[in-house]
């Protein structure tokens, strides 16, 4: 049950002010547990940062799948795939993932979150691979990176709305994987 806080907690300062946030004094004021009470529950900031990959990435992860698999074609599949992650940018989990890959963390944790993110470009290399495209890990990892620049773009505020970066993102993803 407190980790459970401890972890919705580290995903609330995650959010509002990035990874400088995330300090054990801070998750011990937003739980109301001392301090020493933050270190039997994790050894590091890293551990909590493993800890929330583990638990919110799939899930994450499971929303993206599910609307790839509502559509038909692998275009739509493609479509569906940047489509959600970019709706995914506002919730809390998200926010989450965004601020601690942006963080200077632990090998261990950095290797925990390259194998989630490798998940998440495996999803769609299968559609690539149905348009034809001789090297669809390579493009699956190219189109993530469409999709990790919107991302950016819509968490920095840019002056576009962030439906018009998701349109822009989509368009360039289906010009860029069509064959």
């Amino acid at each position: 049950m407190q980790r459970a806080a401890l972890l919705d907690a580290a995903r609330s300062l995650l959010s509002e002010g990035g990874t400088d946030a995330l300090t054990f004094p801070a998750l011990a004021q937003r739980t109301g547990l001392a301090r020493s009470s933050v270190y039997e529950y994790f050894r590091s900031r890293a551990a909590v940062v493993e800890e929330l990959c583990a638990v919110d990435f799939p899930v994450w992860a499971a929303e993206i799948e599910a609307a790839m698999q509502a559509a038909g074609t692998p275009e739509a599949k493609i479509e569906a795939y940047v489509r959600r992650q970019l709706a995914l940018v506002g919730d809390r989990r998200h926010r989450a993932v965004v601020a601690i890959s942006a963080s200077e963390l632990d090998a261990g944790a950095r290797e925990k979150i390259r194998a989630a993110h490798g998940g998440l470009i495996a999803m769609i290399v299968e559609a690539l691979a149905a348009l034809g495209h001789a090297s669809p890990r390579l493009t699956a990892t190219l189109l993530q990176g469409i999709v990790d620049a919107a991302v950016r773009r819509i968490e920095l505020g840019a002056a576009e709305d962030p439906a018009e970066i998701t349109e822009a993102a989509v368009a360039l993803a289906l010009r860029g994987t069509g064959r």
